[in-house]
């Protein structure tokens, strides 16, 4: 065999050396605070004779700074990268692209929304093979005490936007213009949702449609959108470990984490309160 013809199988060759600085990148990613030599040689599970070495070429390229105390800790080169990739991310954008996976894998509608100027704003709508008789689309809201998309919202976006919005629907509520409800069940409801990090709804507010949303998250812990899939009550699996649930919860949680966020570096939870 020539050398020509031998490039690429040796191209498929990987750098274990590059790998292991990469396993030792994240697990500086995934600390919360500055880390002793003997800690990150055993999360990485090298000696740390061995670690050394590494830790003196990341310092060199500025991937790796120590502190004045000797802890090791992600440096300044680290955070440019990050933000080159946080830049070059839109969490919209992003879901567009991928929710027809989503459409398809569950066979139902699905809807992203966003906070706008009047509330919780439909932006986008996938349909999908199983039809509803639902008035879900693009540039419509969904109610923010009366839908599960909208109590998703209330308990992860800051309450200094939604108040305003739940207070307008409690007075149309009081008035008999909107669905009267049980405001501190509304309430229990929303601090719930913020400790599982997911909402369903059945056959409210339109009896036969069911559905489950979760929230996509940013690198800083904010909601940037909600995906919401709906269907027919008979076609949504609304158990916290059924087919539906899961496959909406996959979705999100790996959009967030491509958009830079970390549930281990957010106290309490996917809140970002």
């Amino acid at each position: 065999m020539s050398i020509a013809e031998d490039k690429p199988a040796k191209a498929q060759r990987g750098i274990r050396s590059l790998e292991t600085g990469g396993a030792i990148l994240r697990e500086m990613a995934q600390s919360q605070s500055p880390m002793k030599l003997r800690d990150l040689a055993e999360a990485v599970d090298i000696a740390p004779a061995q670690l050394h070495p590494y830790l003196v070429s990341l310092r060199a390229i500025g991937m790796v700074e120590q502190t004045e105390t000797g802890l090791y800790q992600l440096g300044p080169f680290a955070l440019e990268l990050g933000l080159s990739r946080l830049r070059a991310q839109d969490a919209y954008q992003e879901t567009i692209r991928r929710v027809g996976a989503l459409a398809e894998e569950t066979r139902l509608m699905v809807a992203l929304s966003v906070w706008g100027l009047h509330g919780v704003t439909i932006v986008h709508v996938t349909e999908g093979s199983a039809q509803i008789h639902a008035n879900v689309r693009a540039g419509g809201g969904f109610m923010m005490t009366a839908t599960a998309t909208g109590r998703l919202f209330a308990a992860f976006l800051s309450p200094a936007l939604t108040e305003p919005m739940i207070a307008r629907e409690l007075r149309d509520a009081a008035t008999g213009q909107a669905p009267a409800f049980d405001e501190a069940r509304y309430r229990a409801e929303v601090a719930a949702i913020r400790l599982r990090g997911y909402e369903t709804t059945l056959d409210a507010p339109i009896p036969g449609v069911s559905a489950v949303t979760a929230p996509v998250f940013d690198y800083s812990g904010t909601i940037q959108l909600a995906v919401t899939v709906v269907g027919p009550t008979a076609l949504i699996d609304l158990a916290p470990d059924g087919r539906t649930v899961r496959a909406v919860l996959e979705f999100t949680e790996r959009l967030s984490a491509d958009l830079g966020y970390s549930a281990a570096h957010h106290a309490g939870g996917q809140s970002p309160r």
